[in-house]
């Protein structure tokens, strides 16, 4: 038996009120409820996002959902370091005149 790793994305779902709560865990899994904000960190199947969004969008207690962009940025550092040595900062010229 082998362990596929399922791809995952984050939604995170701002609310008028948090005693609803409870029925976002149908959708995915609540990782981080905000009491003072008022919004819902669930991670859901990455492949379900587009339809989840539209899904929990109208939901009467729901004000919006965003999904997170995390799938979509470079984790890779490599070079980095030497595009910031190689390409001086351009603010930093105007401050010597």
């Amino acid at each position: 038996m082998a362990f596929d790793m399922q791809a995952r994305q984050s939604l995170v779902v701002y609310t008028y009120s948090l005693k609803q709560t409870r029925q976002l865990k149908r959708y995915g899994t609540v990782m981080y409820v905000s009491k003072k904000m008022r919004y819902v960190v669930l991670y859901v199947n990455q492949e379900d996002v587009a339809s989840l969004t539209d899904q929990l969008g109208k939901l009467r207690f729901v004000k919006r959902v965003v999904a997170s962009a995390r799938p979509d940025i470079s984790e890779t550092f490599n070079g980095v370091a030497e595009e910031m040595t190689s390409n001086p900062d351009p603010e930093a010229e105007d401050d010597d005149e």
